[in-house]
């Protein structure tokens, strides 16, 4: 039976911390951004952590 491949998509989206948690970066920062207020901007540069019903879904698709 042939290897299990990754999810590239979420390869790419999200990086696991040294103790095993998901990071991921914030929606909201694409585009149009003259219209959001340089508070609202400077906080979305910011990674935050994957939800915890969610970390186990991101770390299958990560294969992990």
């Amino acid at each position: 039976m042939p290897k299990m491949k990754s999810h590239r998509g979420a390869r790419k989206t999200f990086t696991v911390t040294a103790t095993g948690k998901v990071k991921r970066r914030k929606m909201n920062r694409r585009h149009i951004l003259t219209s959001k207020v340089k508070k609202r901007k400077r906080q979305l540069r910011k990674s935050t952590l994957v939800s915890k019903p969610d970390t186990a879904k991101v770390k299958e698709m990560l294969l992990m």
